[in-house]
Parts: structure tokens; sequence; C-alpha cells
């Protein structure tokens, strides 16, 4: 069966069709999907039962994997490659460190030198409503500004911090945070190394700009955020099962919703493929 892609959306998204991800992929089907990863900045791929070498090895096919060492309470003890995302309880019965991962607007790693160049996640037990992720073209956000905001925010470099909710945050912990992952300044406008367009860097995540109080920022990030997150740049995610969601965090943003009842399991796994160094340390 030939490969084909079904939008999900205007903005963004295609559905890859006619591929199993537990058998071999050819150079020629690997190329119409990396094409079409690069034209449509989120794929999705139904119904694939892989285990989890499966998962980290065509992961690789895009690059080197990121072994999460700045997120080291969330990762997988026998494959560093897995980013937990899940709301299982430790086994000592306290809350997962990862539960709450997600729920601001973002890109992947943008708090660290290297930021993600794509991230693969794989449903594994889904909520039987809710759970849902959403995703924003961030060409579009950029594209759609006027030229005098354009002008204004070239040169701007915006401060990502790790910062997120924790249901254990102490003072040890934050300073832990703080110790991994100290505040990166990154180009709010950033150029994408292999299409060469310019999309819009921001999320919720962004304490200020460089140069500029918090006081003096929050206005414009708040600005920019609601721009870029409006209806018609956005596609919702519904997961199912076996679903993997590989997005290209250089163009687009997510946040996960939350949107599920107490008690619930949502537990999925992510791979995080490296990206070309930017920004740089920013006391």
């Amino acid at each position: 069966m030939a490969i084909s892609f079904r939008p999900l959306s205007y903005a963004l998204g295609a559905e890859v069709q006619g591929v199993d991800l537990a058998g071999p992929l050819s150079n020629s089907e690997f190329d119409q999907i990396h094409r079409t990863f690069l034209e449509r900045g989120i794929l999705l791929f139904r119904d694939q039962k892989i285990s989890r070498e499966q998962h980290i090895a065509f992961s690789r096919r895009f690059g080197e994997l990121d072994t999460h060492d700045a997120l080291p309470r969330d990762r997988d003890p026998d494959y560093p490659e897995l980013l937990l995302v899940t709301n299982i309880p430790k086994a000592n019965g306290a809350p997962s460190d990862s539960k709450y991962t997600g729920q601001l607007w973002h890109s992947d790693m943008s708090f660290t030198l290297v930021p993600s160049l794509g991230s693969l996640l794989r449903g594994i037990k889904i909520p039987p409503v809710g759970g849902d992720t959403m995703f924003t073209n961030m060409y579009m956000a950029y594209d759609t500004l006027s030229d005098g905001m354009k002008k204004m925010i070239e040169g701007l470099h915006a401060i990502h911090t790790g910062s997120r909710k924790i249901v254990d945050l102490s003072a040890e912990r934050a300073a832990e945070q703080k110790k991994l992952n100290p505040p990166i300044a990154q180009p709010v406008v950033r150029v994408h190394p292999e299409t060469g367009r310019k999309a819009l860097y921001i999320g919720e995540k962004v304490s200020c700009f460089v140069d500029m109080t918090e006081a003096e920022s929050r206005p414009l990030i708040d600005y920019l955020v609601r721009h870029a997150t409006r209806p018609q740049f956005v596609y919702r995610h519904q997961w199912r099962p076996d679903d993997i969601v590989l997005w290209d965090n250089r163009c687009t943003m997510h946040i996960a919703l939350g949107d599920y009842a107490e008690g619930e399991i949502r537990h999925l796994e992510r791979t995080t493929i490296k990206g070309t160094p930017s920004g740089y340390y920013q006391q």
C-alpha cells in the first residue's frame, strides 16, 4: 500500500496513511514522510503497535536523540531517550514528576542551548475523554504580524525558563531546576534551518525580554502568545492509544490541555530530536 497524506487542519498537520512503523521503511518512503513533515509541521501516525526500541529507531531517522539530561526525573531509567509524560503515581504513592508536563504553550527544550528539532510522542494509555494536545503554526503567527511589529521584534531576545507546575515544588527542588536549566535567551524570530522561513519563537515559559524588565515585557509577551494561538492557526489532537504524533519544534508550539477527570490515567512516551544550537545563557 502506497503512503498517502491527509490534512489534519487548514493551518498545519497531516495524517500519514499506509505505513507500519514496526516494519522496514525504505529511503524513498522516509523521504516522503520527511518532506511532508517540513511542509505541514505535524505528522500523525495512527494504530502504530510498536515497541520502545522501534519508537527510538524510527525517531533516529530524523537526527540525534536527546538523552534528556535537562529533565533527569522525567526520563525512563532504562531508556534515557524516552521522556515519560505520565500521571501514573510513583511506587511510593507520590505524584508523578511529569503529571503537569506541557500545560503551558511552549516549544520543547527552548530553555536549553540546543532546542529540539522535533518530538515524537506515542500514546499508550489515554483517558476515555480528554487529554488533548493543541498545536499552532508559528510561521503563520509570524507572517500575519504587521510590518511594524515584525520590525520591532526582529532583534529581540526572550528569556526562556524551565519553570513548570510541579506537585512537590520546594525551595530545594526549585534550586535544582534552576541549576539544571538556567535561563536561556533565544531570538524571538528564528529562521528555520531547513526551510529558510521565519517563525515566531515565543511561549508562556518566557519571563521577559533581554534588557527589559518583566513588567515592561509582559504586555508584549502576552500579545504575541495570544496572537500565535488564534483558532485559525491551531490544530487540536484527540489522542487514541497507539497514536504517534511528530511535530517540528522550530515552527510550531503546543500545549497539553489537562482536560480529563482526576484519577484517569494518561501515559505517553516521547523521543526528542536534537536541533541546531541557539541562544545563550542569561543570568
